[in-house]
């Protein structure tokens, strides 16, 4: 009986030495769903897709009233991150920077993203920004430029960066993609560029697969859809459709030297909330501040096709109205696509006859 009191105290001993070694992570917004999945990934050993090393111990409620999303969703995942997985909630940013390790902003609205970012650097915490980084362009710039200055560790990421069917079809050729098809949802929403919010989905698969360059885009818009097209440097394209109204769903098509690669899979938060821990045990972001901005220059520079009737539209220049320094800027995307000289052989037949 001694024994089994011992070895029960000892094993009571070794699993708070463990929690010790935990990161202690705050939370600031809890008004998407991400607020409560993340911390049942990180706070429930007893899930199947538990991640340890961090645990959510504090978080800010926010909000926005004048988003429907938001303000009638925030009262459910409070209580539920409250109420299942024992975390403190308090009444402001700074309180939820306080005695933790980490930051994670969840906060569904890009408009106080800025004001957020500047308390949470001011505290030296390393976050993570959940989609969007911000409400505009040139506010990112900001942010990212502040948290560069203040020598704070900071990414943001779209979880489908890491679905592994993304990753399957990023991966289906050692040589970079030649063009690239990704549609995905796209709500249009009143108080930030159309593609930001979900959006960044389909747009972040894009670029998982043609990687860095993007030099210009145009668009083409309707009610149900909006399609994007990107000029790359080595006369790549890349294609974003975009999914207003109607069906909606998730697809990458990856066109290749040898093979098209179409995706067959999708995933969940799980990989990409590895990817955060690692990021703040490391203080070494898995995606770049440059990278990050060349998709959100993207996305803007989408808007500005929309609003010039689908005229070409270089990142560059999106990039230096929003005031970024010369090391993120893009290439000048005056490169043109080159036209093929002849007629290549070896065509598929049609039926595959």
């Amino acid at each position: 009986m001694r024994f089994i009191l011992v070895m029960g105290w000892l094993a009571a001993l070794w699993s708070n030495h463990l929690m010790a070694e935990d990161l202690r992570i705050g939370i600031i917004g809890l008004d998407t769903s991400h607020s409560e999945q993340f911390t049942l990934r990180l706070n429930d050993p007893a899930n199947p897709n538990h991640i340890p090393g961090a645990r959510v111990v504090v978080a800010f409620p926010g909000g926005s009233p004048d988003i429907e999303e938001s303000k009638t969703r925030i009262e459910g995942f409070t209580a539920a991150v409250r109420d299942k997985y024992g975390v403190r909630i308090v009444g402001s940013v700074s309180e939820a920077c306080k005695d933790v390790d980490a930051i994670l902003l969840l906060s569904l609205d890009g408009r106080p993203r800025l004001e957020q970012m500047k308390q949470i650097i001011a505290a030296g915490k390393p976050v993570f920004m959940d989609k969007p980084v911000a409400a505009s362009l040139k506010d990112a710039v900001a942010i990212y430029q502040l948290a560069a200055t203040s020598q704070v560790p900071v990414f943001s990421a779209s979880a489908v960066r890491w679905y592994p069917g993304v990753l399957e079809v990023a991966n289906a050729e050692t040589t970079p993609a030649r063009g690239a098809i990704s549609y995905g949802p796209a709500h249009v929403l009143p108080h930030h560029p159309d593609l930001f919010f979900y959006g960044i989905h389909p747009t972040e698969a894009l670029f998982t697969v043609m990687g860095s360059g993007c030099l210009s885009v145009t668009r083409t818009t309707t009610a149900s859809a909006s399609i994007v097209t990107g000029l790359w440097s080595g006369s790549r394209t890349g294609t974003l459709h975009a999914i207003h109204e109607g069906a909606k769903g998730y697809k990458l098509t990856r066109f290749g030297d040898d093979k098209i690669a179409e995706q067959k899979s999708e995933g969940d938060y799980t990989p990409m909330l590895s990817e955060i821990i690692k990021f703040f045990q490391t203080k070494q972001p898995p995606v770049s501040a440059k990278q990050t901005l060349e998709i959100y220059a993207f996305m803007e520079a989408a808007e500005e096709s929309k609003r010039k009737d689908g005229a070409r539209i270089t990142l560059r220049e999106v990039m230096v109205k929003a005031g970024a320094p010369d090391a993120w800027l893009p290439e000048d995307g005056k490169v043109k696509p080159t036209t093929p000289k002849s007629v290549p052989k070896g065509l598929p037949k049609p039926g595959g006859s």
